[in-house]
């Protein structure tokens, strides 16, 4: 019998989305980097929606939502650190202490962000969708965003809390800590 040598691929245990820092139980991801993505968005996105409204057609959008489709599906699929949004979020908030919050409830509520931004997409083509449901889909993804990046609350955080079977971690501002 011929002792054929084994290779051996060496495994990261680097985590998809967010790191693992000592301390945590699972998965982190700076929750100021998280906000300030979440504001460029929003800002881009307000702008091709007050040109849609403006000139009563989806065109402005459709560049928008295509960007942010994309940019949430490299979030979920490939990992954060593919996020054009979040590479300039973690440049902007670069000098700040970072606060650490749970990864899953992020990866969670941008996964509520693709499919809206799917179901967005198409309606502006696939479906021709009049203006107005184009609109109030797009309101709706911009309301998230506004809520994320200016009150730090997370839409789809507060869902997977209410739909998951294993209760989120480390939320921002300690909301998912049980009272005592």
């Amino acid at each position: 019998m011929i002792d054929v040598p084994r290779i051996v691929i060496a495994q990261t245990s680097a985590p998809l989305v967010g790191v693992a820092r000592p301390g945590f139980d699972v998965p982190v991801i700076d929750e100021r980097a998280v906000r300030a993505a979440a504001g460029i968005l929003f800002l881009a996105g307000a702008i091709a929606f007050g040109f849609a409204a403006a000139t009563g057609t989806a065109r402005p959008l459709q560049p928008f939502g295509m960007f942010f489709m994309l940019d949430m599906a490299l979030r979920v699929t490939v990992g954060d650190r593919w996020s054009p949004t979040l590479a300039v979020g973690r440049l902007v908030v670069r000098r700040q202490a970072p606060e650490w919050v749970g990864a899953p409830q992020k990866t969670f509520a941008w996964w509520l962000g693709f499919g809206l931004a799917t179901i967005s997409c198409a309606s502006m083509g696939l479906l021709a969708a009049p203006l107005w449901l184009t609109l109030a889909l797009c309101a709706l993804c911009l309301s998230l965003l506004f809520a994320e990046t200016a009150f730090g609350i997370c839409v789809g955080c507060a869902l997977q809390r209410a739909f998951s079977a294993t209760p989120p971690r480390h939320c921002p501002g300690d909301t998912c800590a049980t009272p005592s």
